[in-house]
């Protein structure tokens, strides 16, 4: 498996405009791509960040996995996420190092992309999201 670059890093967030407002101020342009995610019941605000990009996140249900991240630990980075160039084929290394992969690997995620997550336990305690890019 060839981890691309860092595509983002995902914050979770109570009330996304306020979140908009604060992360536009500190990096000094307004967010380049808003979204719903209804698949993994999110509302998502991307900031382009040089070659990367912050992700914010806001629950769109109480049974939203961010809802029940903020419920739990409160606002704050939710997870990593690398570009792989062949998702499948980094299941395949994953699973045969016994790398935890979370229900859900090949959902859809934001901007039509391929996703997965690997367990927090398997990234030393970090949700890392895997993404193929559409």
């Amino acid at each position: 498996m060839i981890l691309e670059k860092i595509d983002h890093i995902g914050i979770a967030v109570r009330d996304l405009e306020s979140a908009v407002a604060r992360y536009t101020f500190i990096t000094g342009h307004p967010p380049e791509h808003f979204e719903e995610v209804a698949e993994q019941k999110v509302r998502v605000a991307m900031f382009s960040v040089g070659e990367s990009r912050i992700e914010l996140l806001q629950a769109t249900s109480p049974d939203s996995p961010i809802a029940k991240f903020i419920d739990k630990r409160g606002e704050g980075l939710h997870h990593v996420c690398f570009k792989v160039p062949d998702l499948k084929a980094a299941f395949v290394r994953l699973i045969n190092e016994d790398i935890e992969i979370l229900p859900g690997a090949g959902g859809v995620g934001a901007d039509g992309s391929r996703i997965a997550f690997l367990h927090p336990k398997s990234g030393n305690g970090v949700l890392i999201e895997l993404v193929e890019r559409a």
